[in-house]
């Protein structure tokens, strides 16, 4: 065979790894950062090493679909040098940390990687840790809040390696929420209540997740956070005139003046009652 010819040969068959899911994945790692994780390995301890092939490594064991759809995600993005699989970064070990003395190991002295989500073995705290390398801006509250004091971690809520985040979309972030605020769960299913379960609304449209000085960690206090959905004109509060104009004679009430719509709107989250379609009892 001709040196042209094995020349092809060889271009086409790395192409057709390549475009393999997952293949040749450590590859896309720059050679000064494998360079430098192997440098760290070889002064740290064994369980403190980067593995040799990257990605690779981790897909020969972990290639379950539930994983794999990492790659259509901003995490698996290879072409955004934000992305743990972009240019330079460490792949899976960009989140799951060294995992060289976990890739090599056998039976139960086996070290674990860091895992994430309910159930993991890893600490909250390295667990958030390793998020917050990166998501910092959009979790600066998250100490302070409700939710870190309960000790959730993000993958509590998030999905990295789904291919949709759950919290990204109002009917799957509801269900989400629910699974431990169950009694709110209850009244959403209520006839008197707002359109969460329709997907109209999700718990962040008044919630903030991350943290908030604001009772029940809401994004501002009433009656400001109801109005930017509810119109304050018609309201019992306003003096209306002959004309059914605001601002001169008719009934002025002080109900909501300098107060909070809770202070009469208390089941905000659904009821049941027969006079309930305000949300008032």
């Amino acid at each position: 065979m001709s040196t042209a010819l094995v020349r092809t040969a060889a271009i086409l068959a790395a192409s057709l790894f390549l475009a393999l899911p997952g293949a040749g994945l450590a590859a896309a790692a720059s050679g000064d950062a494998r360079a430098g994780a192997a440098t760290t390995a070889g002064t740290a301890k064994p369980e403190q090493a980067y593995s040799r092939r990257g990605a690779d490594t981790c897909i020969a064991c972990h290639e379950d679909q539930a994983l794999m759809t990492i790659f259509r995600t901003p995490h698996g993005a290879p072409n955004d040098p934000r992305s743990p699989f972009g240019a330079g970064q460490l792949q899976c070990e960009s989140c799951h940390g060294p995992s060289d003395a976990h890739a090599r190991g056998r039976g139960k002295d086996r070290p674990d990687s860091i895992d994430f989500g309910r159930g993991a073995k890893t600490p909250v705290k390295v667990q958030n840790a390793m998020c917050l390398q990166c998501h910092q801006g959009t979790a600066n509250h998250w100490a302070p809040s409700q939710h870190a004091g309960a000790e959730l971690s993000c993958a509590d809520c998030h999905d990295s390696h789904a291919l949709h985040d759950p919290m990204k979309k109002a009917v799957s972030q509801n269900e989400t929420c629910t699974n431990c605020h169950k009694s709110q769960h209850t009244q959403g299913a209520m006839p008197f209540r707002h359109p969460l379960a329709e997907g109209k609304m999700a718990c962040t449209s008044c919630h903030a997740p991350h943290g908030s000085t604001n009772p029940g960690m809401l994004k501002a206090r009433g009656p400001f956070l109801c109005q930017t959905c509810h119109q304050a004109s018609g309201h019992p509060s306003l003096p209306f005139g002959p004309n059914n104009l605001p601002g001169a004679g008719g009934p002025n009430t002080a109900y909501v003046v300098a107060g909070n719509c809770q202070n009469c709107h208390t089941q905000v989250h659904g009821s049941n009652h027969p006079s309930g379609s305000k949300l008032m009892r």
